[in-house]
């Protein structure tokens, strides 16, 4: 036992073997600081850029471009550390040639046997990247419409109006409508009777609409004039701007309001009739 300790105290003592090992131990530790001021200054950079960005967005778009401030940042991270780590290998004495060589093996084939996957993760970083649609949206791709309720790397949820909820690769969203960034168009076709007076009924409608309020209507709604004359009714259509996705609200407000006021005036709203005509025959 005394002798494994004097030959330890020996190798400690070993001038020639501090200074083997010191270089190193020194450049090991310088890489890691330097690998931590590159991450810090990076993130605050990237911060920095996402805080500007952010201040000339709308309210609802600030979500967007914080998660792509955090996707830049752990990528830098991840980049940077395994730089790091490729280094420190190298101080260590180890052939980067043939762990290299290797891992672009290995990286080929999980990138044939995930290839889906990494089309997903490419798109979701796209969807993000330019503002294409964000949680809350209302949004239709290709079948599926419906509320935006996560935006993921993989993939993407929409909630329906009937409440479904719909998991989406990102990989499979290919064209995207988006119903929530621009005002919509309320469209309402009155049908009249041809009995009644056209020029009358007109002018209810425009005085009705004018008198029409609704949080979500951004000005009020106009009336266009004779849409079409059907077989047994003549079309009115009235459009009205309201905000983003509240067509469907409106325009049932808006119908209510119409037939309220033609009741009102008398004026008739066509219906299924049937004349029925009887002949007389002599001798009858």
């Amino acid at each position: 036992m005394k002798a494994w300790y004097e030959k330890a105290m020996d190798l400690l003592q070993d001038i020639n073997l501090w200074d083997m090992l010191g270089q190193p131990i020194i450049r090991i530790a310088l890489i890691f600081v330097i690998a931590r001021i590159s991450i810090w200054l990076m993130h605050k950079t990237i911060n920095r850029i996402v805080d500007e960005q952010t201040k000339k967005k709308k309210p609802g778009e600030t979500r967007r471009m914080t998660t792509v401030g955090r996707l830049l940042n752990n990528g830098i991270s991840y980049v940077i550390y395994f730089i790091a780590g490729m280094l420190v290998l190298s101080e260590l004495g180890l052939d980067l040639g043939p762990l290299l060589a290797g891992a672009g093996v290995v990286g080929i084939a999980i990138g044939f046997g995930a290839q889906s996957l990494v089309k997903d993760i490419l798109t979701g970083f796209f969807i993000i990247l330019e503002d294409q649609f964000a949680v809350g949206d209302v949004i239709q791709t290709g079948q599926f419409k419906g509320t935006v309720e996560v935006i993921g790397l993989r993939t993407t949820k929409l909630q329906s109006w009937t409440g479904e909820v719909h998991i989406i690769p990102n990989g499979m969203i290919n064209e995207v409508t988006n119903f929530s960034l621009k005002n919509s168009i309320a469209v309402v076709d009155v049908s009249i009777a041809y009995e009644a007076d056209i020029e009358k009924a007109i002018a209810v409608v425009n005085e009705t609409m004018d008198e029409l309020t609704h949080e979500n209507l951004v000005k009020s709604p106009e009336v266009l004039g004779i849409q079409m004359l059907n077989a047994s009714s003549v079309s009115i259509r009235i459009v009205g701007e309201c905000m983003p996705n509240t067509h469907a609200i409106v325009a049932r407000t808006m119908n209510k309001a119409v037939k309220e006021a033609l009741d009102k005036h008398g004026i008739e709203i066509p219906y299924p009739k049937m004349i029925t005509y009887q002949r007389k025959y002599e001798g009858a």
